[in-house]
């Protein structure tokens, strides 16, 4: 998590491959309060204009979040962090991010989808941003 621009504009990393695995038992459970935490930490946080920085790299399958809980974490973001969010990007995006992004893209808002960006390299991202406020974990790297 870092800050870019002249004003209070946050950029929030969110690596996948720190994600729980979907065969805990109490997976549910641990999504459930892992997003009620990334909500209060966005209302924090996001004072004006933000960005989320999606990492995929070095994610298995079993540990992204299914299609169930990225809905609803979009359902229960309020207006104020839909409308302050800048842009949305997925850094090396897996066919599987794809198709489930072309899939729900009708049903989340136009506004929303222009937001979203996909990016292959990290080479690519720090032509985006300024890299000096973004950790990226040494497995995403290599």
């Amino acid at each position: 998590t870092g800050y870019y621009g002249d004003g209070l504009n946050a950029i929030i990393v969110f690596a996948a491959c720190f994600l729980p695995d979907s065969s805990r038992t109490d997976y549910n459970y641990v999504m459930e309060n892992l997003f009620l935490y990334v909500i209060s930490t966005l209302e924090l946080m996001v004072a004006e204009d933000y960005m989320i920085v999606y990492l995929n790299g070095a994610t298995p399958r079993r540990r992204m979040p299914g299609l169930g809980w990225l809905k609803k974490c979009y359902q229960m973001i309020d207006r104020r962090l839909r409308k302050n969010l800048k842009s949305f990007i997925i850094v090396h995006p897996s066919w599987f991010i794809r198709t489930i992004l072309a899939v729900t893209r009708p049903f989340i808002s136009s506004k929303f989808s222009s937001k979203i960006q996909y990016v292959n390299t990290l080479a690519e991202l720090r032509q985006m941003i300024p890299m000096e406020y973004v950790h990226i974990p040494d497995s995403i790297v290599k």
